[in-house]
């Protein structure tokens, strides 16, 4: 096999609930601490039967931090996926198996390296506690890696030290299962592997964290004091993450008392209710869900864009529809909640693809929906939400103020004429609102889901129903100029074909971008970041003869949103898309682009010769 520094890839095959989890984050850390980009990706089943669990972890010099074809080293402790293990990896690849049995004859490939690694027995003689024989066989194939991959013993001593703090009987049971993965991959085979680490300084002030963690912490920066939910995969520990930084940031040191409210829900559409509720009440309140929670949330949703209410909904996106695949990453849920409720409705949508952005956006996702009086959703995915990513560290501005938008207080009030709810004071769409009990006399104590003139009065007249939702229409062009723009990564258009990708699919689309340069096709590439969809799409749409379009659904939902919203023609958007519940690989992005452009060069040839 080919010599390679810091570029390879090593998938770990683990049975569900045997504690392997830690063993293959500490492989990770481990990496990232000795200043190498690192990327894992657990990938796990949605049951607890014991059922095959993955962790994939992809190790980049040149920072690539999407998923990649092929598995260089296969980790297998698993033998109901064994037999699927073999076949994944690459020619001249390695297999790691646990050798306390041996490993049967249809599993013998001859274009792959062997590594057999009696962990299981190996346990059974250095510990005599059962369960702790099952975990320590974890530890005992990171010593082996360690050694085969020229790891930093160091860092993963430094690590179960820190995992560890305080449980010294721990400690020595993991550092003793450690040294004699090492022992016996010192002993019995050549080492390091073609492919191996060497230490950098690549990582500079980064950190490795999951989104859903970012999106909590991200909510109580952003002023969050109240949280409905019902648990659902994969965004539950949004909520869990939230109550961990409440308790840290939101109870008074002197009185003990919490200045928050967290409240599990009977379902979905209770819990965005309960949203709407303080958020009219004055609080900022969000929730988080996914796919299924939305469905539900969708009545809840119209009533907050139609009563102009805040809101905001953390979507952890999953593979659907129906229940799915709850375990399996997608961005199948742009068209159900840009178009959320029955009626014409356009909601707001943040589209991050790092943690950093997954802190920022939601923290500005808070300020959106007061500005704006209307539901923002924050649309994440399991592969972010649920994946530790390298991510530059999060910032908050010292003195940063929340804007509540427009808020009439009693002083103001009292200056008023007629308070008009739904008047279009300003022209940009959005009244002016208040928090209930402002004034005694003036001002909003009530709303309604039915339609109303400017003064809040109920009315089926048509003429003052069009009124409304003509400004409706107006306050959408105003978010337009409030929303995150999208990145556009150069100056000046280089091609006549663009790429276009958000969210999670930028890692995998920026590095196969950089493969098609290789082969001398140079593409202009943009990464959408929210819609309404700014100028600067609709400009680099118009300025590129064709433009893929790289999702991660079966509809190709976003080339759907960018044909109704920019009125483009279809045959301009060619999609890219993957929907088998993994993450998207740059090489799948290449591969699809150059064979479509030589589709294309064939049939235009066949058509000139026939013009001819």
């Amino acid at each position: 096999m080919k010599k390679a520094i810091n570029d390879f890839i090593v998938r770990f095959a683990n049975v569900n609930g045997t504690g392997s989890a830690s063993a293959n984050f500490l492989f990770a850390k481990t990496i990232f601490r000795m200043g190498i980009p690192v990327t894992p990706k657990n990938i796990f089943p949605s049951n607890i039967q014991g059922l095959p669990t993955w962790y994939e972890v992809r190790v980049s010099e040149k920072g690539y931090l999407g998923r990649r074809e092929g598995i260089d080293l296969m980790v297998c402790v698993n033998p109901q996926s064994m037999a699927q293990d073999v076949k994944n990896v690459k020619s001249g690849g390695y297999f790691m198996y646990d050798s306390t049995k041996k490993l049967p004859a249809e599993y013998l490939r001859e274009d792959i390296h062997y590594l057999g690694v009696p962990m299981m027995e190996m346990s059974n003689e250095a510990f005599s506690d059962p369960r702790k024989r099952q975990l320590l066989k974890n530890i005992i194939y990171v010593g082996a890696l360690a050694k085969l991959l020229n790891m930093e013993v160091e860092a993963i001593k430094v690590l179960i030290g820190e995992q560890f703090e305080g449980k010294a009987q721990l400690i020595d049971a993991n550092m003793k299962a450690l040294q004699l993965g090492l022992d016996y991959a010192a002993k019995h085979f050549n080492f390091p592997l073609p492919f191996h680490l060497e230490k950098r300084d690549l990582i500079g002030d980064k950190i490795l964290v999951d989104g859903n963690t970012a999106c909590g912490l991200g909510a109580v920066y952003g002023g969050a004091t109240v949280m409905a939910w019902y648990p659902i995969t994969p965004s539950t520990s949004v909520a869990e993450a939230f109550e961990h930084y409440c308790k840290m940031f939101r109870v008074d040191p002197d009185t003990g008392e919490h200045k928050y409210a967290i409240i599990q829900a009977e379902d979905e559409l209770a819990a965005m209710g309960m949203v709407i509720g303080a958020s009219w009440n004055g609080a900022r309140a969000f929730t988080a869900t996914s796919g299924p929670g939305v469905s539900l949330m969708n009545e809840f949703l119209g009533l907050a864009y139609f009563a102009e209410v805040p809101a905001v909904l953390v979507d952890v996106q999953r593979a659907g529809p129906s229940t799915g695949m709850p375990t399996r990453t997608q961005q199948p849920d742009l068209l159900l909640a840009a178009y959320a409720s029955h009626g014409d409705t356009k909601h707001v949508l943040l589209l991050p693809a790092s943690p950093k952005e997954c802190f920022d956006f939601t923290a500005q996702s808070l300020d959106l929906a007061e500005r704006l009086q209307t539901p923002i959703m924050v649309m994440t995915d399991l592969d972010l939400g649920m994946n530790d990513h390298v991510s530059e560290p999060f910032h908050w501005e010292d003195g940063r103020q929340y804007d509540r938008g427009k808020v009439l207080s009693a002083e103001e009030l009292e200056h008023v004429g007629k308070f008009g709810r739904y008047l279009d004071v300003d022209g940009d769409g959005i009244p002016y609102r208040t928090y209930p009990g402002t004034h005694p006399t003036k001002g909003a104590f009530f709303t309604r889901g039915t339609s109303k003139d400017e003064y809040a009065a109920y009315t089926e007249d048509g003429a003052a129903y069009k009124r409304n939702m003509d400004r409706l229409l107006k306050k959408w062009d105003t978010a337009k100029s409030l929303v995150p723009k999208a990145q556009v990564y150069q100056e000046k258009n280089q091609s006549e074909i663009g790429m276009l990708f958000f969210g999670t699919s930028q890692f995998s689309a920026e590095e196969a971008k950089d493969l098609l340069a290789e082969e001398g096709l140079h593409l202009d590439a943009i990464r959408i970041k929210a819609f309404p969809f700014g100028r600067e799409v609709e400009e680099f749409i118009s300025s590129h003869n064709l433009v893929f379009v790289i999702e991660q659904n079966r509809d190709a939902q976003m080339r759907k949103m960018i044909i109704m919203e920019l009125d483009t023609a279809p045959s301009k958007l060619a999609p890219v898309l993957n929907y088998d519940g993994m993450p998207i690989t740059a090489d799948k992005i290449k591969n699809e682009i150059t064979q479509y452009l030589s589709l294309e060069k064939k049939q235009a040839h066949e058509l000139s010769k026939t013009t001819v």
